[in-house]
């Protein structure tokens, strides 16, 4: 597949199954993170890979962060956070991880780990694999964020859910870029 197919073609799959990449599928998709723009070369990034037993780890993580949120959850609704994490068989965590630096402020940093996530989604794309960028309430939540060992001033950018897509993606608009384009 070259860039540009999967740059017009990616969508998100929102479902998705098993198996989870390969070593092989994975390296190329983090090598794709390494060449997001990045001001300065700071690698303002690092990833967590979450499969096995650790999506229920995860799992609990979201409860616990859930419960302490709202003491008065239902039962049903801690257990529909408790799944989220088994939507896929692999979970990369994008994590911002800001250096300091006196020309690239955070937001820039913030923006670079985006940058390298977006990478990683047309990495797997062009694999043929299923991938979802999610964020949420939990890429926000201080108990979530200390559960999975973020430091100080590190922040989740999103959780990137990869497997084999269980079902077709939504259409995708043929939206003309003239819409979005004006001359200054």
């Amino acid at each position: 597949m070259n860039a540009l197919e999967a740059l017009h073609q990616r969508s998100s799959m929102p479902r998705l199954d098993g198996p989870a990449p390969s070593p092989a599928a994975l390296d190329n998709i983090f090598k794709a993170a390494l060449r997001a723009a990045d001001h300065g070369l700071l690698r303002p990034w690092r990833f967590l890979v979450i499969q096995g037993e650790s999506l229920n780890k995860l799992g609990n993580l979201f409860a616990e962060a859930a419960e302490l949120k709202n003491p008065e959850i239902s039962a049903a609704e801690l257990e529909k956070v408790r799944l989220k994490p088994l939507r896929a068989p692999l979970i990369v965590v994008t994590i911002s991880s800001p250096k300091e630096h006196p020309k690239v402020p955070e937001f820039e940093q913030d923006l670079s780990a985006a940058a390298a996530t977006q990478n990683m989604l047309l990495a797997a794309y062009a694999q043929e694999l299923g991938a979802m960028w999610r964020t949420g309430s939990m890429a926000y939540d201080p108990v979530v964020k200390k559960g999975l060992g973020l430091d100080d001033g590190e922040k989740i950018i999103g959780f990137l859910y990869l497997g084999v897509a269980a079902a077709p993606g939504k259409k995708i608009l043929d939206e003309d870029p003239a819409n979005f384009v004006r001359e200054w």
